[in-house]
């Protein structure tokens, strides 16, 4: 069975400004979906183009406010269920969440449930909506220096402190890769916590194939061998020709059953 597809819009827009170019290249292509950062800016642009061009709006983010802080709690909630509203009238799946960043004086066991209170604030509207959250998993290294979620193993203690279907991980397999490595085990003995994927190349955060040191043909099999069937959302800087790049980056995790 063939995976699931995405394109994050914001990674490929500065090489190609205008929406309506950028998402008949995904959609030529042949992605099943597409994904945005925000609900506010080109929001309806990016949902007119993905009915028109029979495409999945399938994932967008949640919230800014960060939910390892108490005192911010009210903000997240009010942002996320605004989101989950949104999500909910315009049929988009995931909403993206993001743990906040380490605070002095906090060790990440008091984080883990400070975060798990915020989520508990919203976890079961969501599920009144239908709607799945997913927190990212980030590299606290390279590109978000302190972030929290920064291990799989802290992301699923979450998910089991909340203990609702509808808190899940969003596993980023780039960042994931600077962080612990170890890639495929840790999909195939995470995977009832994962319910969405992204990709780059590391090191760079550039294209998936060769020329960096992924092997992600054999994650996407691997992945595809879990019987998941969420999306596989692409969020790579492309350096070469764009459609190019998601040309080869469609092909890699299709695989041979394609």
């Amino acid at each position: 069975m063939p995976l699931l597809q995405s394109v994050s819009l914001p990674m490929f827009d500065s090489a190609i400004p205008d929406p309506r170019q950028l998402v008949e290249i995904v959609a030529k292509v042949g992605f099943r979906g597409i994904e945005i950062w925000g609900r506010t800016e080109g929001f309806q642009t990016w949902l007119s183009l993905a009915k028109e061009y029979r495409l999945t709006l399938c994932s967008m983010v949640a919230h800014r406010a960060a939910l390892n802080r108490t005192e911010c709690h009210a903000e997240a909630e009010r942002e996320i269920k605004e989101s989950i509203d949104i999500a909910a009238a315009n049929g988009i799946p995931k909403l993206i969440c993001f743990s906040g960043n380490r605070m002095e004086g906090q060790s990440d066991q008091m984080a883990s449930d400070v975060v798990a209170e915020g989520f508990r604030r919203v976890v079961s509207y969501a599920g009144e909506k239908k709607m799945t959250l997913v927190m990212e998993l980030l590299n606290s290294k390279v590109d978000h220096p302190g972030y929290l979620a920064d291990h799989t193993a802290w992301g699923v203690e979450i998910c089991r402190k909340v203990g609702s279907p509808h808190l899940r991980l969003l596993y980023d397999i780039y960042h994931m890769q600077i962080m612990e490595g170890d890639i495929i085990r840790t999909i195939r003995d995470n995977i009832e916590w994962i319910a969405h994927f992204h990709t780059a190349g590391n090191p760079g955060r550039n294209e998936i194939g060769q020329g960096q040191e992924l092997n992600y043909a054999a994650i996407g099999a691997a992945i595809r061998k879990t019987g998941f069937s969420g999306f596989i959302g692409h969020e790579f800087q492309p350096l070469g020709d764009v459609t190019a790049s998601l040309r080869e980056a469609f092909s890699i995790i299709e695989g041979e059953e394609s």
